[in-house]
């Protein structure tokens, strides 16, 4: 018996899940884990069954577990048959927590860091202790895992090939008024993560401050029992979340296309027109102009002409 957690996995019978993963729980085990190291470990973002064999084995490696919730953490590691001391590392003792994982690190012990859920230093607690460590002289080591932002990500569509991730929004409403006055011209898709008693609220303001043309997704409760991907443009996106209270429940990404593209003013190449037509004719100047800038040839000649009789 190898003491291991033991889960119905849909065979005839019940498994142990380390024996069943024995041969890539091995693949983990041949690797490189330096002691006196911090390893920020990803766990699940709701489905328990996200979490990764390296993340499994380097979780019942280490001496001791940074946790944002003590109690969530214990109850996900008990999940997987694995049992560690925790220590508290949250928002409000993260700079005090900070120091107490230094000392274990001194005394050479390896710890990993994680979160409630998903990546941490990613809208978690995390960040500020990998600035500790590596400022007193430790490696810090990523195990890469669930995120929710690459999630919803990954099933929005092409519309965000770029995109910003700006995590949750100030909750007062005129202070996140002011935050999306200041990214209403920008150019990539905007992520945000927002909670459910704040959902109908934000996606109003996101409708006050960018109009209702642009595309949005609303994703809830990713990889849960419950999960549900809503496309629409901003305008709808009210509406659907009154529709049916259960919209309203759960964590939320929410992901809202990019401003568009100004067109282009007749007059945006005036200045480089006016420095080529010094050396060369309106034909040519047009030419390279339209080299240049991958505007219209015709269209610069056009303005060329015109800015010659002026």
């Amino acid at each position: 018996m190898c003491g291991g957690a033991w889960h119905n996995v849909g065979l005839a019978s019940s498994v142990c899940v380390f024996c069943f993963m024995t041969p890539l729980t091995e693949l983990a085990q041949g690797q490189q884990y330096p002691a006196a190291a911090l390893y920020v470990v990803a766990t699940p973002i709701g489905n328990v069954a996200d979490i990764t064999v390296r993340a499994l084995y380097v979780l019942g490696l280490v001496d001791r577990i940074a946790a944002e919730d003590t109690r969530n953490t214990g109850q996900l590691l008990a999940r997987y048959g694995i049992s560690k001391p925790l220590i508290a590392l949250h928002q409000h003792n993260e700079s005090a927590a900070a120091q107490r994982v230094i000392e274990h690190l001194q005394a050479g012990e390896r710890v990993a860091c994680v979160s409630d859920a998903g990546t941490p230093g990613i809208s978690d607690p995390g960040a500020k202790l990998v600035d500790a460590v590596r400022e007193a002289g430790y490696p810090v080591i990523p195990v890469p895992g669930a995120s929710a932002l690459a999630t919803a990500l990954s099933a929005a569509g092409d519309w965000v090939a770029t995109f910003s991730f700006i995590g949750f929004l100030p909750p007062k409403a005129k202070q996140r008024a002011t935050a999306l006055a200041e990214l209403a011209a920008h150019p990539h898709a905007l992520v945000f993560y927002e909670a459910p008693h704040r959902i109908v609220e934000t996606v109003e303001a996101l409708v006050e401050a960018f109009g209702g043309n642009r595309r949005l997704l609303i994703a809830r409760e990713l990889t849960k029992l419950h999960e549900s991907l809503h496309r629409c443009t901003l305008a709808e996106g009210p509406t659907w979340l009154a529709a049916d209270p259960n919209r309203q429940r759960g964590e939320f990404v929410v992901v809202v296309e990019g401003a568009p593209r100004e067109a282009s003013g007749e007059t945006d190449h005036d200045a480089l027109l006016g420095i080529l037509m010094e050396e060369m004719s309106v034909s040519s100047a047009a030419k390279v102009a339209a080299a240049i800038t991958g505007a219209s040839r015709n269209a610069l000649y056009t303005r060329a002409l015109a800015l010659k009789k002026d």
